[in-house]
């Protein structure tokens, strides 16, 4: 099991959808902490507090886009996924970008 925190282990200032869009993107942080650990099926929690936000191309490309990448169920990323935060919102957008991405999966 990995524990990231988002505003440690990467960025306090997340931002954009992909890498060609800046170092700080849903895609490089993607590609550097969730790809590599589900991918294997360990579990990952991820600690979202610390940052200034977060815009729907960082969170959606990391998220649903790991489900895009991996071919990865939202049954599957409930078992392997924690997400934590002060502000359950974010909980919320994160799970719906996971079931949207897999939704068009099929």
């Amino acid at each position: 099991m990995i524990t990231v925190s988002i505003a440690r282990d990467f960025t306090r200032f997340p931002t954009g959808r992909l890498k060609k869009n800046g170092d700080t993107s849903g895609e490089g942080f993607r590609e550097l902490f969730l790809e590599p650990h589900l991918s294997k099926g360990e579990k990952v929690i991820v600690e979202f507090d610390g940052t200034i936000g977060y815009g729907s191309s960082f969170l959606e490309e990391a998220f649903g886009g790991v489900v895009r990448k991996l071919r990865i169920s939202p049954d599957v990323l409930h078992e392997n996924l924690i997400l934590k935060s002060s502000d359950p919102s974010i909980e919320t957008e994160v799970w719906q970008y996971i079931e949207d991405a897999y939704r068009l999966l099929k």
